[in-house]
């Protein structure tokens, strides 16, 4: 899946963009230059965006000798402390030498003065990412179970890495990281929306009130979901790599579990919404159970699992502070991705969601 092009996305030049209403999102010829700087190919560049589009912006960059990515922040306006690629890239350079699955950072780039924006050139992992259908290849009861059993197994992996020898020191606050996440996304929230949703506050407060105490801390992904990784595209199924680390941080490794479960669908779950949308593919036959996900994380870490829908209320109340303030961007002409234009009644959706899960639903 690819996100939209518009005729202002790429230009060849600074100069070309001058009387454009918005900033490019490549330009060509000095990425050539940064790109020849770093023995990265040669020759002129194709530029094709990857990916959902819904938050960082991908693109593939194909020249002779190299076909890599590029990571970059949307279009502004954006959120305080969101879309720090220079984290990400940081982040993913820290995890190289590890057991986490992270493809390789080739280069980055902190001069704005590039392409307009800070951004990093990184290794293109081959396979497939599973959204909307499994490859044919692994579209089999047994290899669908092999993929949920993958999933686990690559997040147990993220969560026991020795983040400070990594050299993360400081990457995120290893105390108080719930207490942080309330806090921020209800201050967020208030940045984000673009209407009054009661049951968003309603939520926040019952977060406040019910919340577990953590465990030792962890490297957590903040948005770890099948379709943000890629699989081998041959049998037996095998998760390559675990992408899109713009949300990641020092915290508590339940957040990523919980998160995992708001997204995963199975056999009774109601149609329609985000859920759906990114994660509708795991209705089918083989997949694993939100609870045998659960199980299996269980059986790997030895972690508690009794506070998990307190997790799963935070990932779901998480993701509407979140897509509002995509939905907000989308209505203001900073982005032409049709799903985020949408999403205005999705955001509702969610947000009555997490409130159900919250009081004692699944």
């Amino acid at each position: 899946m690819s996100a939209a092009v518009a005729p202002d996305d790429i230009v060849a030049t600074h100069a070309e963009a001058a009387d454009n209403a918005r900033p490019p999102l490549l330009v060509i010829e000095p990425l050539e230059r940064f790109l020849d700087e770093h023995s990265i190919g040669e020759g002129e560049i194709e530029a094709q965006p990857i990916g959902e589009g819904h938050s960082n912006v991908t693109y593939l960059i194909e020249r002779s000798g190299a076909e890599v990515v590029l990571r970059r922040p949307p279009r502004p306006p954006l959120p305080p402390s969101a879309h720090d690629v220079l984290r990400e890239a940081r982040l993913l350079s820290a995890l190289a030498p590890t057991p986490a699955r992270v493809p390789g950072v080739l280069a980055v780039c902190d001069d704005s003065g590039v392409i307009g924006c800070p951004f990093y050139i990184m290794e293109r992992i081959a396979g497939e990412v599973i959204v909307s259908s499994v490859p044919p290849a692994l579209d089999a009861p047994a290899e669908r179970r092999r993929i949920g059993e993958q999933l686990i197994e690559a997040l147990a992996e993220i969560h026991t890495v020795d983040w400070r020898a990594a050299g993360l020191e400081g990457f995120g606050k290893p105390t108080g990281y719930l207490e942080r996440q309330v806090r921020r996304f209800g201050g967020l929230w208030e940045i984000n929306r673009t209407r009054e949703i009661p049951a968003v506050e309603r939520v926040g407060a019952w977060l406040s009130e019910n919340m577990p105490a953590s465990g030792p801390a962890t490297i957590v992904h903040g948005d770890y979901r099948l379709g943000n990784t890629i699989f081998a595209a041959t049998p037996p199924a095998h998760l390559q790599a675990v992408l899109d680390w713009e949300m990641a941080t020092i915290g508590d490794p339940l957040a990523d579990l919980g998160y995992l479960c708001m997204m995963w669908t199975e056999g009774g779950d109601p149609t329609g919404g985000m859920r759906e949308y990114l994660g509708g593919v795991t209705r089918g036959e083989g997949f694993p159970t939100r609870r045998e996900l659960i199980d299996m994380y269980e059986r790997r870490t030895g972690r508690s699992m009794a506070d998990l829908r307190w997790y799963t209320t935070l990932a779901l109340w998480k993701s509407v502070v979140f897509m509002e303030g995509n939905y907000k961007r989308a209505i203001a002409g900073a982005t032409d991705d049709p799903y985020l234009k949408q999403f205005g009644d999705g955001v509702l959706e969610l947000a009555r969601q997490a409130e159900g899960v919250a009081l004692g639903g699944d």
